[in-house]
């Protein structure tokens, strides 16, 4: 939406402002402190994330650092913390993951400043326990973690590192590879979707505010998420900062099977369908990305024609956005500017969002339509619409 006047803009921050005061912050939440991903192979998937998506190497644990069950590689970007774990013992919680799932998200990791208290207020409000809260130290101090279960097989892990000065945390050697192709430009992670089955998507989002204390930042039904094919329905999730914020997404009744129904399919059940991470100069992230073999999703040329009318005058070359498929919406804060990958791997599962933000804060309803028709091309052409 353009903005149009000075109170337009006023309401819309007092409603934000109303939504953050609606969560109920008995659970402070810093920020996003890493993600793990469950992967068949990690030596390999980091060698992956480094090379196409310009992270680094920062820790390592496995067989030389008294690790006798699996390998993690930790990797950086600027705020954005990727662990990427693979399993040696074949009938293990990880080798079942991988097998049931492919490479996906298994931890959502929250930094908090008491992860005990988190974790009994949480439970207290009725989530089920994963981890009790559990001291890990070494010579660089102590760290604090507990868990609860969500949505299929995700955790959110409580991660206390207050009273730490290490790298990442203990049990993990510092990693230096001399491999690093630099980076693409990524900052932090603006937000992460998960996909539920039909039904499923207000029992989560009473889960979030009921039991973690978020507020309901935005809902989208069948009708603000659809095409003539299939449609699917959203609830955000923010925490009190507007630090978190986890969109739920369920299925909705259509003509095909909806991008929801085909990552249940594959990956078996409910989970955490793609993250979002910022960058602060889109057009330099996504060719960067490109030249190292991302593939993104095609946005038809058609759909250039009409953005100036539907979003207004914007800093960026149009032609330059049409050049690498990034879309452009707006609404009374600003505009933002995104892009989203393909799978990142062979199960039409987990993909990237890349989001630049011009003060908008809200998540592209502008450009729904014509992402879900570029999804829908990928669907058939996989054979599974």
């Amino acid at each position: 939406m353009e903005i149009k006047n000075l109170t337009q803009v006023k309401n819309y921050n007092y409603g934000l402002e109303k939504t953050f005061e609606s969560a109920k912050d008995f659970l402070p939440i810093n920020g996003t402190d890493y993600v793990e991903l469950y992967v068949g192979n990690a030596k390999q998937a980091a060698h992956y994330y480094k090379t196409a998506f310009g992270f680094k190497d920062i820790a390592y644990a496995g067989l030389e650092t008294g690790v006798r069950d699996r390998t993690s590689y930790v990797l950086v970007q600027d705020k954005i913390r990727l662990v990427l774990t693979s399993p040696f013992n074949p009938d293990d919680e990880i080798s079942h993951h991988v097998r049931m799932h492919g490479d996906g998200v298994k931890v959502i990791a929250l930094w908090v400043d008491d992860a005990t208290k988190s974790f009994e207020e949480t439970v207290r409000r009725g989530a089920k326990p994963y981890m009790q809260p559990t001291v890990f130290k070494d010579e660089n101090g102590v760290v604090v973690k507990s868990g609860i279960h969500t949505y299929g097989e995700t955790i959110h892990m409580f991660v206390e590192r207050k009273n730490y000065k290490g790298l990442f945390m203990p049990g993990y050697l510092a990693l230096n590879t001399g491999y690093a192709p630099g980076s693409t430009g990524l900052k932090y992670i603006d937000h992460m979707v998960g996909n539920v089955e039909m039904g499923e998507m207000n029992k989560w989002a009473s889960f979030y505010a009921d039991v973690m204390g978020f507020a309901n930042l935005i809902t989208f039904d069948d009708k603000d998420i659809s095409t003539e094919y299939t449609a699917l329905m959203s609830k955000v999730m923010t925490n009190g900062n507007g630090r978190i914020k986890f969109p739920i997404n369920e299925p909705a009744v259509g003509k095909k099977k909806s991008q929801v129904e085909e990552y249940i399919d594959f990956y078996r059940g409910p989970g955490c369908q793609h993250i979002a991470v910022s960058t602060d100069d889109i057009v330099f992230t996504v060719s960067e990305m490109k030249k190292r073999g991302v593939d993104f999703l095609y946005v038809p040329g058609t759909y250039y024609d009409t953005v100036k009318d539907r979003v207004g005058i914007i800093e960026e070359d149009l032609n330059e956005l049409k050049k690498w498929g990034i879309m452009v919406d707006r609404d009374d804060e600003g505009y933002l500017l995104q892009i989203f990958t393909k799978p990142v791997e062979d199960r039409p599962t987990l993909f990237f969002e890349i989001i630049q933000r011009k003060g908008a804060k809200s998540f592209g309803k502008g450009n729904f339509q014509a992402l879900f028709e570029s999804i829908e091309a990928e669907q058939a052409r996989r054979g599974t619409l």
